[in-house]
């Protein structure tokens, strides 16, 4: 049960939440307000069930037509009584509910979303002046806009593509860069040319003076300036402590000027609310704290009509070598709250690096003397004062900049929440190890009893009633720090620190408690032996999980050495959680459920001593921080230790390792420029197509000037990572024989994960590169499917048929099939998932495949989700099958895709009690005393997406000699999966 709350808590805190509380009344008419809508757009209801699933135009679509464009992409979400001061909410208005979204038919059947904007901090648009213009007033160009030829500091696309690939992509080292330089330059020689870069130098310099993104790093040093022994001057005392910074103001007007954002940005704090009155949390400026600063923001006349704009920061220590040294660094990185979570979570561009600070050391002598400590607390508080000076003018004065869709606006600034680990949250609050820096629960006692909220004011009382000594043993209070907020305004630290899923959750209650924990509780249960064998067992079990696009696999169960978060999060995903968890109130139950089952630890002995964990306690305020900044999967130190990847590790991998730092800052700059620049030429339309596309283009259209020239080469035009031809016809190449498997698709997981661009429609296509083209009946011995070609001509009759309800195959001539198809070993779905990692647009794709000889090994046919009725809510409306083929051929000059696919069917009419997930199993029919699985085939725009389907054990043992590649075959009924990512946890309800 308690692996299972925290299983069921993270699909749920990564999503939106909801919170139903009754609109209040009588509100002043100083909001905005707006109707969308959220569901899937209708498909012909006219059509039967059975016959949707093959009608060649049906597909899932996403109805983003109404969104504005300033708003987060909807979701699904939970219910609450209302909230109160006490949590941060806000006065809401009088909904209107009888707005219909412009071109559409009202249809009371879907839900529909109101939304309430802040009246003063609204981000009305300006002139660079700052003073107001009329909304429908086109935006100014760009300064950097100096048309579609303009490459500067770059002589054209070709010299971009190849620093940036040989810089950020490749990473290539200088001498090997050198060395590429010269055998391209000797290439070209005899043609009297030469490569874009004649050395590395060139290509730097060129790089260097891109003026987009170029920010300096700056530094400045701090000392100790306290009492000094006479004798025995520790070394620190003495020492100089550098710290490497960024103008956080210019990083903040990127950010927010980045055309990459113009649809995943809000210029105002929002409040959103079903038709049931259900308040909708989601991204940061759906939360109440946003709007409660914009309130107070507000009272100050100056600043109506601005954008506000939070800053978000986030720190985490990491080590970038152990085998060379302890090589510690301490990056800071900075966000805003205005840019959506899958923006933030995706990295694309939206966390930037903004310092690296001190970190002071000494000998063992002095590591635990009381003036050290202070000095190492102090020393992050007062850098941080120093590193954010320049954004203070601008959090009481508004400023002019331009923003996303290029219109300028006037911003305000304002400390938003702080991104860190439970170690460095206690030194950002000045609190004692142990304590909780969210409230005054004491650490002898941490989850009993009714606790002090902290806050600055209630720090400033105390400091000043009580001494050092009495603050620290009974208030956990570290008194004689500053923390850096009390130099802002409108910042409490305390308020300010996030929750955190990565290391409260994941690696805290799942990873470091639960899982020890149950082991330790099996080992005392049960004999060694015993205990032993069923701890075997569970590995067993984790092992037998199905192979899933994105899924980590643990051939070893649990029981390997090292946990990264990561493997905690997969690991999590292949365990079957008890409870379903779509709102507020119902994470508040789980808590308390929690809180209860726990207790067997306590009276059982493996936690005797009790449960005074700072990380589990750290839940009981999860409620209200949802409430005050949205879903909190947009601030998770998942996001900074992702972002020491590119930031500090890989730049000091490319380091001398001597004096690494100044070679590590150089090389983000440099990042950051190539960055910058291909965000501008993405934005004026120049890196369409490929680079060799975009030469040929350049050629034909010299040709049109000069008809006597010779016309390019197409087949040159070609680039097979770019080439679809999926729906549009069978490129199959030469190969027109039986070659149905033993294929090494590894290099076509290029093709899974997020997706760059804006939001499109959902869609399924066949792989790029078909593996034969065969006549059905060829193949239909090796697919154990002797009457392919019957299905074949009875899935051609429904698509012709697709509008007659009354069509009945055994009644009705099939139409004649003789021709090839052209089979594939996969196809990929592109599906809407911004809880997921994705690209700018919320757009996430997966490989599913259908192969008989995977990695070399054993087949793979993946299990996928069918839209089988689009007017069903969840796993109602859905169908589970499995597919066994991928192919396409054409028939009357039409061409279909499809997928030859085995049933399953839903046990019951709702999710299993004990787990709250759906149980399906095979379907099968009996021929002649033979058991035989329902086998159809489906048009792909009717599949959704990969589904994760992992089996019910049961009580007994697990067979030792069963494969994970058995699975699917060996047992008789499976959970859906819907923890596998956060798009299942949203579609299979």
């Amino acid at each position: 049960m308690l692996i299972h709350f925290v299983l069921h808590l993270l699909p749920s805190l990564a999503n939106s939440v909801l919170d139903t509380s009754a609109a209040k009344a009588d509100v002043p008419n100083t909001y905005k307000q707006n109707t969308q809508w959220m569901g899937l757009k209708s498909m012909d209801p006219t059509i039967p069930r059975h016959h949707r699933l093959h009608h060649p135009h049906l597909r899932i679509h996403l109805l983003i037509n109404h969104l504005p464009s300033n708003l987060p992409s909807p979701i699904p979400f939970e219910p609450m009584p209302y909230p109160t001061s006490d949590n941060m909410d806000v006065e809401y208005p009088s909904f209107v509910l009888d707005h219909t979204p412009p071109g559409d038919q009202y249809t009371p059947d879907l839900p529909r979303i109101t939304c309430a904007y802040h009246a003063k901090l609204n981000g009305q648009i300006c002139n660079e002046n700052g003073d107001d213009i009329p909304p429908d007033t086109l935006p100014p160009p760009r300064g950097s806009d100096q048309g579609p030829d303009d490459w500067t500091p770059y002589a054209n696309r070709l010299e971009f593509e190849v620093a940036d690939f040989l810089y950020r992509r490749n990473q290539m080292s200088a001498g090997d860069i050198n060395f590429i330089l010269s055998l391209w330059a000797a290439s070209l020689a005899i043609h009297n040319d030469k490569p874009p870069f004649t050395k590395v130098t060139h290509m730097y310099d060129t790089i260097d003076s891109t003026p987009l993104g170029d920010i300096s790093w700056e530094s400045f040093s701090l000392q100790y300036n306290g009492e000094i022994p006479a004798d025995n001057v520790p070394s620190w005392m003495e020492a100089d402590y550098d710290v490497w910074f960024r103008d956080p103001r210019i990083l903040v007007h990127n950010l927010v000027s980045n055309p990459d954002f113009k649809f995943n940005f809000d210029y105002t704090p929002f409040q959103e609310r079903t038709t049931d009155n259900t308040h909708r949390f989601r991204d940061f400026m759906s939360g109440n704290w946003a709007w409660s600063q914009a309130d107070i923001i507000a009272d100050d006349p100056q600043t109506h009509g601005s954008v506000f704009c939070p800053i978000i920061l986030g720190s985490d220590k990491t080590t970038v070598s152990v085998a060379t040294g302890h090589n510690e660094y301490w990056p800071v990185y900075l966000s805003i709250g205005n840019i959506h979570n899958n923006i933030r979570r995706a990295h694309r561009n939206g966390v930037v690096l903004l310092a690296f600070l001190a970190i002071p050391k000494t000998t063992h002598e002095f590591r635990d003397d009381a003036a050290f400590r202070k000095f190492r607390r102090q020393l992050l508080h007062s850098s941080l004062a120093k590193i954010l000076e320049p954004l203070k003018p601008g959090m009481t004065s508004p400023e002019v900049i331009r923003f996303p869709d290029d219109h300028f606006r006037k911003v305000i600034y304002g400390l938003g929440p702080y991104i860190a680990d439970y170690p460095e949250q206690a030194l950002l609050a000045c609190i004692v190890q142990g304590w909780c820096a969210k409230c005054t629960a004491p650490a002898k006692d941490l989850d009993t009893g009714h606790h002090v909220r902290r806050s600055q004011a209630h720090t400033d009382l105390l400091v000043e009633e009580f001494e050092l000594g009495m603050l620290w043993d009974e208030y956990g209070l570290v008194g004689d720090i500053v923390p850096f907020t009390n130099g802002f305004p409108h910042a409490n630290i305390n308020e300010l620190l996030s929750s955190d899923i990565l290391h409260q959750l994941i690696k805290g209650v799942f990873k470091d408690h639960l899982v020890t924990w149950v082991n330790d509780y099996i080992n005392v249960e049960h004999s060694a032996s015993e205990a032993q064998k069923i701890l075997d067992d569970i590995d067993r079990r984790i092992a037998l999980a199905p192979s899933f696009a994105g899924l980590r696999r643990f051939p070893e169960g649990r029981n390997f050495k090292q946990w990264t978060g990561d493997d905690s999060k997969a690991l999590m995903k292949q365990l079957k959680a008890m409870c379903q968890m779509r709102c507020l109130a119902a994470l508040d139950n789980a808590l308390q459920r929690f809180h209860r089952h726990r207790e067997v630890f306590r009276t059982s002995g493996v936690r005797a001593e009790g449960f005074n964990l700072p990380r589990q306690h750290s839940l009981i305020h999860y409620v209200k921080m949802i409430r005050a900044y949205g879903a909190p999967n947009g601030l998770c130190s998942s996001i900074t230790e992702s972002k020491h990847i590119k930031a500090v590790k890989e730049p000091w991998r490319r380091s001398s390792r001597f004096e690494a730092l100044s070679q590590m800052l150089l090389t983000n700059q440099r990042l950051d420029k190539l960055a910058a620049a291909r965000v501008d030429f993405v934005d004026r339309g120049m890196l369409k197509g490929t680079c060799l596309s975009s030469v040929w283009e350049d050629i034909l259209r010299m040709n049109q000037a000069d008809p006597g020239s010779d016309p390019p080469d197409p087949l040159l035009d070609q680039d097979p990572q770019l080439t679809h031809n999926g729906n549009d016809g069978d490129n199959s190449g030469s190969n027109n024989g039986n070659n149905m498997g033993n294929i090494d698709e590894d290099n076509d997981d290029e093709a899974e994960g997020d997706v760059a661009g804006p939001t499109v429609e959902a869609h399924v296509d066949l792989a790029k590169t078909a593996l034969c083209r065969v006549y059905p009946d060829d193949i239909a011995a090796e697919i154990e499917q002797p009457d392919f070609s019957d299905l074949i001509q009875q899935f051609i009759h429904k698509q012709e048929n697709a509008q007659d309800s009354n069509s009945n195959n055994s009644v009705v001539a099939l139409p004649t099939f003789y021709g090839k198809i052209t089979v594939y070993p996969s196809a990929v779905a592109t599906f809407h998932a911004p809880s997921d990692i994705s690209g700018n647009g919320g757009m996430r794709r997966e490989r599913i495949r259908a192969v008989n000889s995977w990695r070399k090994g054993s087949g793979r046919y993946d299990t996928i989700f069918v839209n089988t009725d689009p007017f069903a809510e969840g796993m109602r409306g859905l169908d589970i099958a499995r597919v066994r083929l991928f192919f396409s051929f054409s028939h009357d000059g039409v061409q279909y895709p499809c997928a030859l696919v085995h049933w399953f069917s839903r046990l019951g009419d709702s999710p299993n009690d004990n787990t709250g997930l759906w149980i399906v199993e095979p379907d099968t029919s009996d021929d002649d005393g033979a058991t035989l699985r329902v086998t159809s085939i489906v048009h792909l725009d009717t599949i959704v997406r990969a589904a994760h389907l992992l089996p019910v054990f049961g009580h007994e043992y697990v067979s030792r000699t069963l494969s994970f590649s058995d699975t699917l075959d060996e047992f008789t009924s499976f959970y859906v999966n819907k923890y596998a990512d956060h798009h299942a946890f949203e579609i299979a309800f």
